[in-house]
């Protein structure tokens, strides 16, 4: 049993993902999903970057990673697309992380955007389709590589297709293929992770 941290994605805190979020709890695993929108959600990527941007991008990531404070350190984090910032930032800065799920965006782990270094003994997956303009056309694709070839227990999985939000039941750009795909490689991820207790 893991216990996972887990931001959605600009359109909000959808249906879809709480269905994903639903999907790991059944297999028994404790999932945790903030609502960083207070209860927005958005009709599109942009409206929902519209928000952030109104916001302010580095004050949503940051409520994020605030969120972490109340909960215990040996944590899973994960995060789809805008999601994933908070959880790279706690992943790779708050010690005690049992791991990290990416989907569909990935931080360089070097140059001025990164965290820092990727931390000793910390498992990740990431997941993108392979023509997602934004995932494999914006260089999240070459941060995740830079990973893969400098972590030792990190895989980057690629499907085939061109959509971003591929693993939301409640949008129209699911592909329940690839999401199922993505699932089971998800939890024996979490299926594999140690006890913290040894």
């Amino acid at each position: 049993m893991a216990e996972v941290l887990l931001f959605h994605h600009a359109q909000g805190l959808t249906p879809g993902i709480r269905a994903f979020a639903d999907d790991l709890r059944a297999a028994g695993h404790i999932v945790h999903t903030p609502d960083l929108f207070g209860g927005r959600t958005f009709a599109s990527i942009d409206e929902g970057l519209a928000y952030i941007g109104a916001i302010g991008f580095d004050e949503m990531r940051e409520r994020g990673v605030r969120i972490a404070d109340e909960l215990p350190a040996a944590l899973v984090y994960a995060g789809f697309s805008f999601g994933v910032p908070p959880a790279q930032k706690l992943a790779q800065t708050r010690p005690g992380a049992r791991g990290a799920l990416f989907f569909y965006s990935c931080l360089p782990i070097s140059g001025k955007w990164a965290f820092g270094p990727w931390p000793e003994g910390v498992p990740v997956q990431i997941h993108g389709m392979d023509k997602d303009p934004i995932f494999a056309g914006e260089g999240d694709i070459d941060a995740a590589r830079e990973i893969v070839e400098t972590v030792e227990d990190a895989e980057l999985f690629l499907y085939p297709g061109d959509q971003h939000y591929f693993a939301d039941s409640s949008l129209p750009s699911y592909d329940a293929d690839a999401t199922a795909l993505l699932t089971s490689r998800v939890l024996a991820f979490l299926g594999s992770l140690q006890h913290p207790s040894g």
